[in-house]
């Protein structure tokens, strides 16, 4: 695993942050990208003592210019073990049905560029036919609701990018492969405006065993925690008469 590399992108996100910390127990060398650069030397230091090697690599991830080339330059030459895609924004539904402008600025960091990256590193993945490419979508995505719809509209639009690349790199040979990770509510500093408690809520770090767990796993989409799979599948089951009486 040390000679590998795995690549964070929104490595500050309380999830990230969690998978890193199992990723450093297994002695990993970490890449971690993000805006803040004095939050990644924070992040850094604490996974050093933990067992990881860890670079930082502190970049604008809406900007996705030259992807390929920028996670290419990242891993140093060495093999990608795994990319881990966590950015992203908690829209708020009522300002972005008001405001085009901030329904756009969300709908380019929640799909447009989170997409693109994705698709530069599915490329360097079969390139060396090995590695995972794991991107964190939601829920949300699995059917549009008056809550989060635009948000919603950004995960799903990425969920099936990613599972189109998972069918692409399955189809091509090789060991390299995709997973699309599905949260629910998840107990971080971007949910602090919801009312947090109850048993449909994970902590960051139950996730990110689930993330690490499907990272070495075959199956092309995984929902964290497992019950949201059939939460959701309910959820989308509902005849329209039905669903469109609650305000969900």
């Amino acid at each position: 695993m040390s000679a590998e590399k795995v690549i964070i992108l929104g490595a500050a996100s309380a999830m990230a942050e969690a998978l890193a910390r199992i990723y450093a127990a297994e002695g990993a060398s970490l890449v971690l990208v993000g805006r803040r650069p004095e939050r990644l030397e924070e992040m850094a230091a604490d996974l050093c003592v933990r067992g990881a090697t860890v670079e930082i690599a502190p970049a604008d991830l809406d900007q996705a210019d030259g992807a390929a080339e920028r996670l290419s330059a990242w891993s140093g030459g060495a093999p990608i073990a795994a990319v881990h895609l966590f950015y992203g924004v908690l829209t708020d539904q009522t300002r972005a049905e008001a405001d085009l402008g901030y329904a756009q600025a969300t709908l380019t960091t929640n799909f447009t560029s989170a997409a693109l990256w994705s698709l530069a590193a599915a490329n360097l993945l079969e390139a060396q036919r090995r590695g995972v490419l794991v991107v964190v979508g939601s829920v949300a995505g699995d059917r549009g609701r008056q809550s989060n719809y635009v948000y919603g509209a950004a995960k799903a639009g990425l969920g099936a990018l990613v599972q189109g690349i998972a069918h692409r790199l399955a189809l091509r040979g090789g060991a390299a492969h995709a997973v699309l990770v599905k949260p629910g509510f998840v107990d971080t500093p971007m949910t602090d405006h919801l009312p947090k408690g109850g048993p449909l809520w994970a902590s960051p770090e139950a996730v990110a065993r689930r993330i690490r767990k499907a990272a070495d796993g075959k199956a092309p989409v995984v929902y964290a925690p497992a019950f949201w799979q059939l939460i959701m599948l309910v959820i989308r089951l509902l005849p329209a008469p039905i669903f469109h009486r609650r305000p969900l």
